[in-house]
């Protein structure tokens, strides 16, 4: 990188930063900004500095937005007995996309991981039971943490401090994916689709 001059190193080494763009992705991406007209260049910066400045989580349910509280929670056409616990802002785009999910949404914005230095109160699990507290519409959490060992870790303690209040308390399913083949499933996964499966 020290062929380039200074502007061109130091976008190749911002962008380099990006999580899965690696050192020629980045120089790739670079040439292909560096050659994008002003017009399309500058759009791509302000969108970002826009993003930067103007999104903000949800005081409610701590998801991105650009409006307190978010489109989510403020739709009254959505289902307030039923809120999905997910790690990620990600993680609710994802059950949107889906369109048959109509409750609403806490995001934790991480996992318990002792190996990483991060317990409960790193992530925003309190504001959950604080948000519980008197709320006598929710009758159901669905715990929607990822299928690995910190997502296990951070639903059962969520579930442990949920407990106590009555509200019903369950996991999505995790097994072999939709046209998936048994013999190519891993044994973990094929494991979990025996223990969670359900009458037909």
């Amino acid at each position: 990188m020290n062929n380039y001059p200074k502007p061109l190193a130091k976008l190749i080494a911002e962008l380099s930063r990006l999580p899965g763009i690696g050192g020629k992705t980045a120089q790739r991406l670079a040439f292909h900004i560096i050659s994008m007209n002003d017009e399309d260049a500058f759009s791509m910066a302000n969108a970002i500095t826009a993003a930067k400045k103007e999104l903000t989580y949800c005081s409610v349910c701590g998801n991105l937005t650009d409006s307190d509280p978010c489109a989510v929670c403020s739709d009254n056409s959505r289902d307030r007995t039923v809120i999905c616990v997910v790690e990620t802002p990600r993680d609710v785009a994802a059950i949107e996309r889906m369109r048959e999910y109509r409750g609403l949404y806490h995001v934790l914005h991480g996992a318990i991981s002792p190996m990483d230095g991060v317990g409960p109160d790193d992530i925003n699990l309190r504001s959950l039971i604080v948000r519980l507290q008197g709320n006598d519409e929710v009758v159901e959490i669905i715990v929607a943490t990822n299928p690995n060992i910190e997502g296990e870790a951070t639903a059962m303690y969520a579930a442990g401090l949920i407990r106590p209040s009555g509200i019903k308390i369950s996991r999505i399913a995790h097994g072999v994916p939709v046209g998936g083949d048994l013999d190519y499933t891993d044994d973990e996964t094929l494991s979990r689709a025996i223990t969670g499966r359900r009458d037909i």
